[in-house]
């Protein structure tokens, strides 16, 4: 899971996009990167750590241009290092930078078809190197540079690449191209701001870049469909591949900002939703409960717990106290550090808790290391029983499409029933969402019946599954692969 933003200004872009990928930090706080154009050049940097430690004045004023684009980055399958940083650049065609947000499912084979059948070579172990390679040699096939060329060529990726994905990309003569997966897997948004002197795009992840930024939300960018924005402020759009829409519903579940329209879905209502939800069910399981207040475990599920409370009528309350200079512990590269950081990241209150029956609420359970040790710190804090509702289902199964979820025997629910995985958390109740409800939740009264990617819940994938895909990303995603190459560099 990363950040993506693209900029086609009036002036330089660079301080903007800046702007824009501190709001879009929390999809990827591994590296960022900028890429500008400016009349023949490409100019491009990008480096290690937050958007604030990877930019400085000197980088800054090097990036020149009125078109450019930006990217935070989240380490998925494997990826790890400088070298995987964002976006990248080739000179050949035209002279190109893109950035990605997603993961692609037949990497190796499009690696294989790059070099033997394009004459590319590819650097990187990152699936955005070989899908900026095949983007750039469908568009050298075209031998033309126009908005038609690149429609082409784009409808020449969602041929060849598998998976989920939103792209950003800068075409030197050309400008911004922009396209989305034909599932919609991975969100994208359009905005536009008008001024005296002409009109200005963005597209972004979320909704709340372009806030920021002072664009208005246009629309969706729609599975399938590429943009492209020329440096004078035309719009082209097409569809270059039959669309199906199937949004990844862990975006909603944790990964985007409350304050973000991703598909015409509000964020905040969609949590707000889970949690009346997951409340009614508590209540038809438990009418009798004897929970005393709803605590959330911040941030992501204050929505849900909130609306859980009001469901139940119960006190809803603050209990835990946040570090906001430890990052997201769901992103942290090992185990061990995971470990670290829950106790770095959190403090509770014990007044919320002494001689209390406590319903702890979380927007999901993955590895189950965090909530393990949040339910034992509840109890530290005096708590007389801990109860723990997550506002997803039991995550079972790897998400393929760009988020890291490791291999199934490294989620806590994979291969373990409800109450097993209870015993393990030390818990004295565990409740899950059901996956009708989240979903239905999510779609909302505006979208009922919308189809969503719930794979790491129930195990189907949209794209299909290679045979043998599942063991090569399991040898790249365990903690113990991770901590082998952290080792070997």
């Amino acid at each position: 899971m990363c950040g993506i933003l693209g900029i086609v200004g009036t002036s330089d872009v660079a301080a903007a996009l800046y702007d824009g990928l501190t709001v879009l930090q929390h999809r990827g706080q591994d590296a960022a990167g900028i890429a500008t154009a400016n009349g023949t050049q490409v100019r491009l940097h990008k480096g290690n750590g937050l958007v604030r430690d990877a930019f400085d004045a000197k980088a800054m004023a090097l990036l020149q241009g009125r078109v450019g684009i930006g990217h935070c980055r989240y380490p998925t399958a494997g990826s790890e290092g400088s070298d995987e940083a964002q976006p990248f650049y080739v000179n050949s065609p035209f002279g190109i930078a893109l950035a990605h947000n997603g993961n692609l499912i037949n990497t190796d084979t499009l690696r294989r078809e790059v070099f033997e059948q394009d004459r590319r070579n590819v650097n990187t172990e990152s699936d955005s190197e070989v899908l900026l390679n095949v983007f750039a040699h469908e568009l050298d096939k075209q031998r033309v540079l126009t908005p038609d060329a690149a429609f082409r060529a784009v409808e020449g990726v969602t041929r060849r690449a598998k998976g989920g994905y939103a792209v950003v990309a800068v075409v030197l003569g050309l400008g911004l191209v922009a396209f989305r997966d034909p599932h919609g897997i991975r969100p994208l948004v359009l905005g536009r701001r008008d001024s005296d002197a002409g009109s200005e795009y963005a597209v972004a992840s979320e909704s709340v870049a372009l806030d920021i930024l002072g664009f208005d939300r246009v629309r969706d960018i729609a599975p399938g469909e590429a943009v492209v924005i020329t440096p004078r402020g035309e719009l082209y759009s097409r569809q270059c591949a039959d669309g199906d829409l199937r949004p990844c519903i862990f975006e909603f579940v944790y990964f985007a900002r409350p304050d973000s329209m991703m598909d015409e879905i509000s964020v905040h209502k969609a949590r707000m939703r889970m949690g009346v939800t997951l409340g009614e069910k508590i209540q038809r399981l438990r009418p009798k409960h004897d929970i005393d207040v709803v605590i959330p475990i911040p941030d992501t599920s204050r929505d849900a717990a909130l609306e859980i409370a009001n469901t139940l009528g119960v006190k809803y309350r603050e209990g835990f106290i946040k570090n906001r200079y430890v990052g997201r512990t769901f992103i942290m590269p090992g185990q061990g550090e995971r470990v670290k950081s829950v106790r770095r990241k959190l403090n509770p209150i014990p007044l919320e808790f002494k001689n209390r029956v406590v319903l702890l609420v979380d927007d999901s359970i993955v590895r189950g290391t965090t909530s393990q040790q949040i339910v034992q710190m509840a109890r530290d804090a005096g708590a007389k029983k801990v109860y723990l509702a997550s506002a997803a289902p039991p995550v079972r199964f790897p998400n393929v499409y760009g988020i890291d979820m490791p291999s199934p025997e490294e989620l806590v629910a994979h291969g373990r029933t409800e109450e097993e995985v209870q015993t393990l958390l030390g818990c004295d109740w565990l409740i899950y969402q059901d996956l009708a409800d989240l979903e239905s939740a999510v779609a909302g009264p505006k979208f009922p019946g919308r189809k969503f990617d719930s794979s790491c819940f129930n195990g189907e994938y949209v794209t299909g599954i290679e045979p043998g895909y599942f063991e090569r990303i399991q040898q790249l995603r365990s903690d113990e692969a991770k901590k082998k190459r952290r080792l070997a560099s």
